[in-house]
């Protein structure tokens, strides 16, 4: 009996350390087609994204560094810097 190939999961690189991981594992932070900047939880909204790994030294680097408005750019509001650290530290 012949075993189908497992299905190959997608990996994408955090914005904040440069490390690879598995789509699931991250946080997506997603530029619409009009301008607006919102988190995806299902990796499946339109428009232009950026990834960040459950890290929260990740999110204060990717902060510091500006990594998230050079990759989507566009400037990030607070809100979303806010709502990521609300996701990271359990606080939502």
């Amino acid at each position: 009996m012949e075993q189908k190939p497992r299905k190959k999961i997608p990996e994408r690189r955090c914005t904040g350390c440069g490390e690879r991981f598995e789509k699931p594992m991250l946080i997506r932070v997603v530029r619409s087609p009009e301008g607006e900047i919102t988190l995806d939880f299902t990796g499946k909204k339109p428009g232009r994204g950026a990834y960040l790994c459950k890290n929260p030294a990740c999110l204060k680097k990717a902060r510091k560094t500006h990594r998230l408005e050079q990759n989507l750019a566009v400037q990030i509001p607070d809100e979303i810097y806010d709502a990521l650290e609300g996701e990271l530290t359990g606080e939502r």
